[in-house]
């Protein structure tokens, strides 16, 4: 297939929509498709399997670049990387599917969250995004929670997100060298990864570990990521949590790594006795982050799901905890850190679940909802 990826995040950006979209690309012109990518002037590609073309903006009349686009490159389907953040948060985006014919729109919704429009426009925000969804002729989501609320759309799939570090593997001599360099005083290490964003409980993660500093625990928090590119809220977050360091007096026992390339990060999660991810809507599939705990095999502390989700097991492949509970966070990184069993069953089971996905299973899965899809606007 002649496959087109609408970006409004991509590298050298940084963010999880931009490493999703550049990743999924790859792997499916690994498996003999062609891709064509039309991102923001600031995108670049050295992949020459990828095709580059730059936007001139997301304003009104988008869809006519996307459309002369779409015709250029003789494209089979045009695949919409939806997220509220990006594409400078232009209400135009939602517009694309019904304005464009050259090929048919497929809506990859990385959230169903409302986008900001401008004040006090209330529901509108709710009905702009359900309209993308019912204009698309196909919808993917990422998700449980999301696959809920699509249910009555006739063409939709749930498709998980695959780890966002490309490092599967990580050398020991690499792990042991972050260890020493992150180590102050022999701690026990305690990691957090990606992006600063409120939606990821680091202000929770920062009172539990005064908790456990409190206890007399010798541990250490590891932060490693930065506030990306495409939300500017991320970085009043990134301030207001390093303020709650400062005004808690424990500023000596976090390290903040700032952005890393992937083969450091990955070496970093192992280097750590465990990552906590205390995510405020809960633990999800679309949560790149913890994709990459999960490839990486790590030890995983994270918050209960909003939806159930069957793969997720506490005390087996995770350790499950209330969301904005920094009492019960504090516990449970206590009991993987002095439990070596727990820790070493909580390793393989996040090794085991890694399975589920791995980014050719994903690729494939892609590439066969949009044969559906194509089938289906032919009939």
């Amino acid at each position: 297939m002649r496959i087109g990826m609408i970006a409004g995040e991509y590298a050298p950006a940084r963010g999880g929509v931009g490493a999703y979209t550049r990743i999924l690309s790859q792997t499916l012109a690994k498996q003999g498709h062609e891709l064509f990518i039309l991102g923001t002037p600031d995108a670049r590609e050295g992949d020459d399997r990828l095709h580059l073309e730059a936007i001139r903006s997301w304003s009104f009349g988008c869809w006519r670049q996307v459309n002369a686009w779409a015709q250029r490159n003789a494209l089979d389907i045009v695949n919409l990387q939806y997220q509220t953040a990006a594409f400078k948060m232009s209400p135009y985006i939602h517009f694309i599917p019904q304005n464009v014919s050259a090929a048919p729109v497929i809506t990859t919704f990385h959230d169903l969250r409302v986008p900001y429009l401008f004040p006090k426009a209330g529901a509108l925000r709710e009905k702009i995004v359900w309209h993308l969804a019912k204009t698309s002729d196909g919808v993917i989501v990422t998700n449980q929670e999301d696959e809920a609320q699509v249910a009555s759309l006739p063409c939709h799939q749930l498709i998980p997100i695959g780890s966002n570090i490309e490092a599967p593997h990580v050398d020991a001599q690499s792990i042991a060298d972050w260890r020493r360099r992150l180590q102050h005083n022999n701690e026990q290490l305690i990691g957090y990864f990606g992006l600063i964003n409120a939606s990821k409980g680091l202000d929770v993660l920062v009172d539990a570990l005064k908790m456990l500093l409190d206890t007399g625990k010798n541990v250490r928090l590891i932060i490693v990521g930065d506030a990306g590119s495409s939300d500017p809220t991320n970085a009043q977050v990134q301030q207001s949590v390093n303020e709650r360091i400062i005004s808690c007096g424990i500023s000596n026992q976090v390290t903040w790594t700032g952005y890393l390339p992937d083969e450091q990060v990955a070496a970093v999660l192992n280097a750590v006795e465990v990552m906590a991810l205390p995510f405020r809507d809960g633990a999800s599939y679309r949560r790149g982050s913890l994709m990459a705990a999960l490839q990486q095999g790590c030890a995983i502390v994270t918050t209960q799901p909003k939806v159930p989700i069957q793969t997720f097991v506490d005390h087996e492949n995770m350790r499950l905890v209330p969301p904005e509970d920094a009492a019960a966070l504090s516990s449970a990184l206590s009991e993987v850190m002095q439990n070596s069993a727990l820790r070493e069953r909580l390793k393989q089971g996040t090794a085991g679940l890694a399975r589920h996905f791995e980014w050719p299973t994903i690729a494939h899965s892609t590439a066969q909802f949009f044969e559906h899809t194509i089938a289906l606007c032919k009939s």
